[in-house]
C-alpha cells in the first residue's frame, strides 16, 4: 500500500468517514475510494454492499477482480434516556462491540453503576449532542417518554445524517410527538424517518425484549440492502 493512501485512510478513520482501497491483484493498481466517490465509481454498488456489511474482500466485476479492503466507522449508539429498556440496550450493543452514549439530565438515572457498558453525558440532549457530533455511522435512539428530553434530541437527530431514528412510544404517543416536531418546523419526509412504536415486531414485553428488538432493527437497518421504491 503507498503510503499516501496509507495517510488518507488514517484522516478518513479520525474523521469518522469511510473509505474503500480498490486493489487490482493482476497488475497491482490501487486507487482509494473516499465516501463522497462511491456513487461515481465503477465499483459503487460492490463498494456500497462491502460497506454496508463491513467486509473487506474479493469481489467480481465485468472488469475483473478486485480486493476491497473496508475501512467502515465503528457503529455508536446515542441514548436519549438512562432508563431501564437503555441499561439492557447498552449491554447487549456493548456485546455486538458497539459504543454507547446515553445522554440523561437526570444524575439520579445516568450513573456508571446502571450502566457500566456505556459512556455516559449528564447534561440535556441540546447541550450533549452537539458535542457528540451525529454522523451517519450513528443511531439514534429517544427513550424517556418526556418531551423535554427526547424531543431536542429527535430535532437534532432529524437535522443530521444518522443512518436510524427510533422513539418509544405507543401510535397515540407517536402521534402527539409528530404533532410538536411538525410545529417545531420539522417537515413531513424527515419525520417519516422516525422508527415508532421502536423496534422490529416481536411481540416484545420486558425491557430486555424491548431492548433486543431496538437492537434488532438498527442492525436490519445497518446490514440489510435498502428496498427500492416500488416501480422504481
Amino acid at each position: 500500500m503507498k503510503a499516501a493512501f496509507l495517510q488518507a485512510m488514517n484522516s478518513e478513520r479520525a474523521a469518522r468517514r469511510a473509505c474503500v482501497l480498490v486493489t487490482d491483484p493482476v497488475h497491482g493498481a490501487q486507487r482509494l475510494v473516499l465516501a463522497d466517490g462511491i456513487a461515481a465509481d465503477p465499483l459503487h454498488e460492490e463498494i456500497e454492499t462491502a460497506l454496508r456489511l463491513g467486509k473487506s474482500g474479493m469481489v467480481e466485476h465485468d472488469t475483473g477482480r478486485y480486493f476491497l479492503t473496508v475501512q467502515a466507522p465503528p457503529l455508536r449508539i446515542v441514548v436519549v434516556g438512562a432508563v431501564h429498556v437503555s441499561q439492557a440496550l447498552a449491554s447487549i450493543a456493548h456485546l455486538l462491540g458497539h459504543r454507547v452514549i446515553v445522554v440523561d439530565p437526570r444524575t439520579a438515572f445516568a450513573s456508571k453503576e446502571r450502566f457500566p457498558d456505556a459512556d455516559l453525558l449528564a447534561q440535556w440532549p441540546e447541550e450533549a449532542l452537539p458535542v457528540v457530533g451525529i454522523d451517519r455511522y450513528t443511531a439514534f435512539v429517544a427513550l424517556t417518554h418526556d418531551p423535554k428530553i427526547d424531543d431536542p434530541g429527535l430535532m437534532a437527530a432529524l437535522q443530521s445524517d444518522c443512518f436510524y431514528i427510533g422513539a418509544l412510544g405507543s401510535r397515540k404517543t407517536h402521534a402527539k410527538r409528530l404533532e410538536r416536531l411538525a410545529s417545531a418546523g420539522i417537515d413531513a419526509e424527515r419525520l417519516g424517518r422516525i422508527h415508532a412504536p421502536i423496534g422490529l415486531d416481536i411481540g416484545a414485553v420486558s425491557p430486555a425484549e424491548i431492548a433486543l428488538s431496538i437492537m434488532a432493527e438498527i442492525t436490519a437497518k445497518q446490514r440489510k440492502k435498502p428496498e427500492r421504491p416500488k416501480g422504481s
